[in-house]
């Protein structure tokens, strides 16, 4: 036996240690970017999304180290699936905060329609569920002519639409009076308005950054710091950011969003912090949550409940909140 080999190991197991080195690596430098908290380079914030399907990879390097009787390597996948457990714990506390008397009770669903194909189910979802506030994604030329002419104006007479064609477009549409505030610039519209509920302000974001597709990371970065500082600016006011993050609570762009307005997901308060949004087929091994809605330490979360859409490869959310006084 060569010196330098692990005790145990033989010509045999030599592949079995290679390919649980190489497994160990690549997953212990997707964990590692998480450790640190930044979102690095492709392809790690696009492995980051689906962070806890690297127990498997990890599992199958603790497998093979074991196979080749590499103690070093055993030790190794340990650390590594110990803290990927670690990092599958919800993020950010378990409540909001908030108290007081509740001054109102809101629906908020949120939906990524996917240029505008699943108009149709939105639209039968908002006549059933009769949400006070509705953020669409990707609703394009299509979507918007069919949210006016199909869902009712006495139903919710305030509309924030930005007319754009394909993925570009989008809306908020509200049973409580709205006006018009500065949205947040990005290459697909995040229109922005102040609803006033039980005669409070309450600053509404439509959020829709670019995915971080490869070649678009730091555009994706970009518009999600813009979420960020809008978030940040927001801090001490009762507000609600809902929408396609193109982020998990995985990615470092995204959590930098929740503590820098303070803001709480909706989905973790409700105990469904890794129930997947996108993709919506069931029949993919790979999914991840990032439709999210976020709310201010002003509002309970009640429930949370994804809701399957034909048309789109996002499932909707729809949240319950209620407002506080205090």
């Amino acid at each position: 036996m060569n010196s330098t080999e692990p005790a145990g190991t033989g010509t045999r197991g030599r592949p079995a240690l290679w390919a649980a080195a190489l497994t160990l690596v690549v997953v212990s430098v997707v964990v590692g970017f998480r450790a640190v908290g930044t979102d690095g380079m492709t392809p790690v914030p696009q492995a980051l999304a689906f962070l806890p399907w690297l127990l498997v990879p990890g599992g199958v390097g603790l497998g093979l180290a074991a196979l080749a009787r590499w103690r070093t390597g055993m030790v190794w996948a340990a650390v590594v699936l110990a803290l990927t457990v670690w990092f599958l714990r919800p993020y950010g506390p378990g409540s909001t905060g908030a108290h007081g008397p509740v001054l109102a009770r809101l629906s908020v669903l949120t939906s990524n329609v996917e240029f505008g194909g699943a108009t149709d189910a939105l639209i039968t979802a908002v006549r059933s569920a009769r949400p006070d506030i509705v953020f669409v994604e990707e609703c394009d030329f299509h979507c918007a002519d069919a949210l006016a002419a199909r869902v009712p104006h006495t139903a919710y007479p305030y509309r924030n639409v930005v007319r754009l064609d394909g993925s570009l477009g989008s809306a908020i549409l509200s049973r409580h009076p709205l006006r018009p505030t500065g949205g947040i610039d990005g290459a697909m519209a995040m229109p922005g308005s102040v609803a006033v509920v039980a005669g409070k302000d309450v600053r509404l974001q439509l959020a829709h950054p670019m995915p971080p597709i490869p070649g678009m990371v730091g555009k994706w970065r970009t518009e999600l710091g813009r979420v960020r500082d809008f978030a940040a600016g927001s801090k001490g006011s009762r507000t609600i950011v809902a929408g396609d993050f193109n982020a998990s609570q995985d990615h470092a762009a995204f959590r930098a969003v929740l503590d820098a307005g303070g803001l709480h997901d909706s989905a973790r308060i409700a105990g469904a912090s890794r129930t997947y949004s996108w993709p919506a087929d069931r029949s993919s091994p790979l999914r991840t949550q990032i439709d999210h809605v976020l709310v201010s330490d002003d509002f309970s979360v009640r429930s949370a409940r994804f809701l399957r859409l034909d048309g789109t490869d996002h499932r909707a959310l729809l949240v319950g909140l209620d407002l506080h006084a205090g």
